[in-house]
């Protein structure tokens, strides 16, 4: 699949950053991006090779915002063939969970490990991976409010092209709401904007010389929606 993205985006004026969570920490993979000549930064897990390290006497962290604290080493783990970069980021406990002090040395702490072959400085290799949170709540509404999880059809390629047909209507609603929602209205999801201003409860009202459509006394977005068509 990586293989495949490059093949359909790469220019060479394009710079490719894969972004990933813990599921794709491995070596087979970061390997296969190396490769394509792409940067990556993915979380880590939490392997013995990794936490004795950065518990380690001889490694020191720096404050940075927030409370968070970095480091960072070039290390391998016991089945990788090379040495590559980490990063660590460590923030304390909550105190009702640091009330009972520990023979170990910084188990006080709850550490974060990111792989990485960006340039980027270490705390701003924990700030970019922070902002793939955002990209989660765009999966999940294009999921459940554009039925993407829902692609039952058999054949492979008919399922693609109607996914592609799915993505390009969500990025034109995206677009739309850059546009032209405000406020609050920014944040709202697709369900908020079809029950708002395509499921209306009402009724169409055909006069001599217009159509108009004529809320409920009970519609909770009418006054909403009468600003918006005004």
């Amino acid at each position: 699949m990586i293989k495949v993205i490059v093949a359909h985006i790469k220019t060479d004026d394009l710079e490719i950053l894969f972004r990933m969570d813990s599921g794709y920490f491995d070596d087979d993979i970061i390997e296969t991006i190396e490769s394509a000549g792409c940067q990556y930064l993915i979380k880590g897990k939490e392997y013995p090779t990794l936490a004795s390290q950065v518990t380690a006497p001889s490694i020191s962290f720096i404050k940075g915002d927030e409370g968070r604290e970095t480091t960072e080493l070039f290390t391998k783990l016991d089945t990788w063939d090379k040495d590559r970069r980490f990063v660590v980021s460590r923030v304390l406990k909550p105190e009702k969970d640091r009330a009972q002090l520990s023979l170990l040395e910084g188990d006080e702490f709850e550490y974060f490990y990111f792989v990485t072959n960006t340039e980027l400085p270490s705390e701003k290799v924990v700030i970019a991976y922070e902002k793939r949170g955002n990209a989660e709540n765009y999966i999940k509404e294009a999921k459940y409010d554009m039925a993407v999880g829902h692609l039952l059809l058999q054949s492979f390629w008919t399922n693609e092209a109607i996914f592609q047909l799915m993505m390009l209507t969500y990025n034109l609603f995206l677009l739309f709401k850059a546009d032209f929602a405000k406020g609050a209205e920014y944040r709202q999801q697709i369900k908020t904007f079809r029950l708002k201003y395509i499921f209306l409860a009402g009724k169409i009202i055909r006069t001599a010389r217009s159509v108009v459509m004529k809320l409920s006394a009970k519609y909770p977005y009418r006054e909403i929606y009468e600003q918006s068509v005004s």
